[in-house]
């Protein structure tokens, strides 16, 4: 379902049509949560994997929702407008990722916040280059204010340095991100032990290893 919502907007020109395909999977999901899925493919084995982990309604909802909203093909006001529809999605694909695997964890759900945002704002970067050849650009308003830069710098494919400075303050947006990640993982365990640098828990494998290999494996890197 959720590569089908991502094409959704690429595939349709009208809003409207977009908008009934949005409530067609927003009908879907309620339906599902009913124990009565329409007699579609993708609606059946979503209504499967309901059952079988027990999937929160919400999480599909939240995708649901901002894809919706993410109609209107309007360019992020600011960095946070871009986190935001980020942690909707892929957080929330995230967070029913960890449902599949069986994995309930505060610190896990913390963790898949910030890979979600990473991954939203790296997204974001990466179809830069799509949309600008389709005269569309989404990245943040405010940052390319603040160097000056203009969406006709994009569609001009402009490489002059704030063109850069740009690209460089939201990639460093996802990378804080990341390293957040990284870095409470181990300051939370070592705080549990009282500082102790060598106790055998800090050794232990990460409980958190399932999303990060189904991280990699989504990026397809290794």
């Amino acid at each position: 379902m959720w590569n089908w919502l991502r094409l959704v907007k690429d595939s349709v020109s009208e809003k409207t049509i977009g908008l009934m395909r949005m409530q067609f999977w927003k009908k879907t999901v309620e339906d599902i949560y009913c124990d009565n899925p329409p007699h579609q493919p993708v609606a059946v084995e979503l209504w499967k994997a309901v059952r079988r982990h027990n999937l929160t309604k919400r999480w599909l909802m939240k995708i649901i929702d901002e894809r919706e909203k993410n109609l209107d093909d309007k360019a992020y006001r600011n960095i946070q407008e871009l986190e935001n529809y980020a942690e909707n999605t892929q957080s929330s694909l995230l967070y029913l990722t960890l449902e599949i695997l069986g994995i309930k964890d505060l610190h896990a759900d913390h963790a898949a916040s910030h890979i979600g945002k990473a991954q939203g704002i790296i997204t974001c970067l990466r179809a830069t280059p799509y949309h600008s050849s389709r005269r569309q650009v989404f990245l943040p308003m405010d940052i390319c204010m603040l160097h000056g830069v203009s969406q006709e710098d994009f569609l001009r494919r402009n490489q002059d340095k704030n063109v850069r400075d740009v690209i460089y303050d939201i990639a460093s947006q996802a990378h804080l991100h990341l390293k957040h990640v990284s870095l409470e993982d181990y300051l939370k365990k070592i705080q549990q032990v009282n500082f102790d640098i060598f106790h055998p828990s800090l050794q232990q494998k990460n409980t958190l290893l399932p999303l990060f290999l189904y991280i990699q494996s989504w990026r397809k890197r290794y």
